[in-house]
C-alpha cells in the first residue's frame, strides 16, 4: 500500500484523519486576539526612569549640536552670499 503525503501535513483538514475545524465566530476571534495581546504585553520590558532620562538627554544633546552646526553653516553662507551680491 502506498502512503500519500500532503504538501503540508500540519495543516488541518489536509487528511481524512484530521478533518478541517469549524470556523470561529467573530466574538471568539476577538476574545482570542485580546488574550494573545495580553500575553504579549506581559513579555514587554519597559525602560526604567533612568534609561528614559539618559536617552532623552542623549537625543537632546545631539539635536542641539546639529542645530548649532546648521545655524553656523547658514550664517556663514548668508554672510558669503550677501558680500558677493551686495
Amino acid at each position: 500500500m502506498v502512503e500519500h503525503r500532503t504538501p503540508n501535513p500540519s495543516a488541518g483538514g489536509s487528511s481524512p484523519s484530521w478533518p478541517a475545524t469549524l470556523r470561529k465566530s467573530s466574538m471568539e476571534k476577538l476574545i482570542t486576539y485580546f488574550n494573545h495581546s495580553k500575553e504579549e504585553l506581559f513579555k514587554v520590558i519597559f525602560p526604567t526612569k533612568e534609561q528614559v532620562r539618559s536617552a532623552f538627554f542623549a537625543v537632546f544633546l545631539v539635536v542641539t549640536v546639529i542645530s548649532l552646526f546648521l545655524a553656523l553653516v547658514d550664517a556663514t553662507m548668508s554672510f558669503i552670499l550677501s558680500s558677493i551680491v551686495g
